[in-house]
């Protein structure tokens, strides 16, 4: 029988992460990562796909699971790579990452998993805030929100 690798440094093979883009009230969630990559930084919510999960399905869990929000997922709108290499060159980190126009259903915000916060967050609040790259350019590029910020 093979062993499932279950750490996310130094993969066998690319891993699929979801995320989902929630807006409500003109404000956008977005969490500050608790773990690499990204750690630190202001990101999409959302995690790694699970063997035998929809990413719909996916996106809906762990949102749910960073977050405390129940969320209707809808289409992929945004995919990217995001491949992190240590010094030695050998890749620490490889996920394809797919988000999905999302609903905000029920719930409070409250962080929780590996968010050390989440927030709805203004685009004028996004101008004095650490962003992930790809955040600021979905965002920008797919809804005109937060245009003109600088990313981290």
């Amino acid at each position: 029988m093979a062993q499932i690798e279950t750490d996310a440094e130094y993969p066998g093979a690319p891993r699929v992460a979801v995320g989902a883009v929630v807006f409500r009230e003109g404000r956008v969630l977005l969490v500050r990562r608790g773990r690499p990559p990204a750690k630190g930084l202001w990101a999409i919510p959302g995690g790694r796909v699970e063997l035998g999960e929809t990413l719909s399905g996916a996106a809906e869990r762990e949102i749910r699971e960073e977050t405390g929000l129940v969320i209707r997922a809808g289409k992929p709108i945004f995919i990217f790579d995001v491949v992190e290499r240590d010094p030695d060159g050998r890749v620490r980190f490889h996920y394809v990452i797919v988000d999905l126009a999302a609903e905000y259903v029920s719930g409070e915000l409250r962080p929780g998993d590996d968010a050390l916060e989440a927030r709805w967050i203004s685009p004028r609040e996004m101008e004095d805030m650490a962003i992930s790259r790809k955040t600021v350019e979905l965002l920008a590029d797919r809804f005109g929100f937060g245009a003109g910020v600088d990313p981290e």
